[in-house]
């Protein structure tokens, strides 16, 4: 339709010229019609111009019509078979129902002669086959115009084919490049897919994520995964990849603030692991517990703090009792000052602790272990029975 419209639009602007040069000096022309006692003057500019509208109307009412009738006639026709249905309906019922399994029988061939998106279709297919390596001989041919796309399928191949450096390297080329132009209408989109395998990337490579150049391309699903993994492998990993992760930190702190919640937990835990990053593992945890008390992370902070060399008891009172202060009744809090009581020598205080929460868990520990008059092998032993329940804390002050 809109080819015809620009159609229309030349002939329209043709007849103009055509009719500016040929009414130079003479006029624009007389017409007079007589029919049925019906008089009709004008002049030839009129008519031209009238009968050329009364064309675009007509043709553009027929094309409405056909297409109307088309859409009529395909909702009572009564289909027998799937090949009977137009190549773009089939895609259509294929997207529908999700039938990846037989997506090559139909897909391919609807492509099979397309210039522009044959090898990147084929590619496709044979990584969703588990071959990546047919996959990128297959995207070598693809055309130039189809560059992001064949791009997309090649750091999907390298993902299968498990080589991170590989899907790295042409990640953050794309990360960079500038869109086609025929791809601009579909930016948003385009961008999303890349986020998707920035994403992917990230879960399944961890370690090698953190040596890109580029950051703040997760989504907040995909960074907690990533974080979660790292979490998981933190033990095993190297002296290089904990520098890296150290410097990530660093580098996007202020970043790091604006992430939900829990994300910000993950880190806390990751930075939980080196006694260099201290200081930013304390200034993490405090800022947490200042938008929201969590238990866990409190634990964390407090055990950072006994686990100094020489411990700030003073400090340490001195915000606990500002916590206790915005959130009352919390026995955690009290757990967590009898132990700075018993180091700082403040027996009569801590024992007044005890006598609060009477049916919570931590403190009927700490009432057990006050009888225990520091007897190493009994203190052990009454760990390992609180530590079997849920809803206690793992004991390691």
């Amino acid at each position: 339709m809109k080819q015809i419209i620009m159609v229309y639009a030349l002939l329209a602007l043709l007849l103009f010229a055509l009719m500016s040069v040929l009414s130079y000096g003479v006029g624009g022309g007389y017409v007079y019609v007589l029919w049925h006692g019906v008089q009709l003057q004008t002049n030839l500019w009129v008519i031209v111009f009238a009968g050329l509208l009364l064309s675009f109307l007509i043709k553009m009412s027929s094309i409405v019509l056909k297409r109307y009738l088309k859409q009529e006639k395909r909702k009572i026709q009564h289909i027998t078979h799937f090949k009977d249905l137009h190549s773009y309906e089939q895609l259509g019922v294929l997207w529908l129902l999700g039938a990846e399994a037989q997506e090559e029988r139909y897909i391919q061939p609807t492509f099979g002669n397309s210039g522009l998106l044959n090898q990147t279709i084929q590619a496709n297919l044979l990584i969703k086959k588990n071959q990546p390596i047919d996959a990128l001989k297959t995207l070598e041919a693809s055309p130039a115009d189809a560059f992001e796309l064949a791009e997309l399928q090649r750091i999907k191949a390298y993902l299968t084919q498990k080589d991170g450096e590989q899907a790295l390297t042409h990640l953050e080329f794309l990360n960079g490049h500038q869109l086609s132009p025929w791809l601009i209408d579909l930016k948003h989109s385009y961008e999303q897919k890349l986020i998707q395998l920035w994403g992917v990337f990230a879960v399944q490579f961890p370690w090698i994520y953190l040596k890109s150049t580029q950051h703040g391309h997760l989504e907040a699903v995909a960074k907690y995964e990533w974080l979660s993994q790292l979490l998981k492998d933190v033990e095993q990993a190297s002296e290089s990849d904990l520098d890296l992760l150290k410097k990530r930190y660093l580098e996007q702190q202020d970043y790091i603030q604006s992430l939900n919640f829990e994300t910000k937990i993950l880190w806390l835990k990751l930075l939980s692991r080196f006694p260099d990053m201290a200081e930013q593992h304390g200034d993490l945890a405090i800022k947490l517990l200042d938008e929201r008390f969590d238990q866990e992370v409190f634990y964390l902070w407090f055990q950072q703090q006994l686990l100094k060399q020489n411990p700030d008891f003073s400090l340490v009172e001195k915000q606990i009792n500002d916590l206790d202060v915005k959130y009352p009744s919390m026995p955690i809090l009290s757990f967590a000052l009898w132990h700075v009581y018993i180091a700082t020598e403040r027996e009569q205080e801590a024992s007044h602790l005890l006598e609060l929460y009477p049916d919570n868990i931590m403190m009927n520990y700490l009432r057990i272990k006050s009888t225990l008059n520091g007897d190493e092998l009994l203190i052990q032993q009454l760990n390992s029975v609180f530590e079997k329940d849920s809803n206690f804390i793992q004991v390691k002050i």
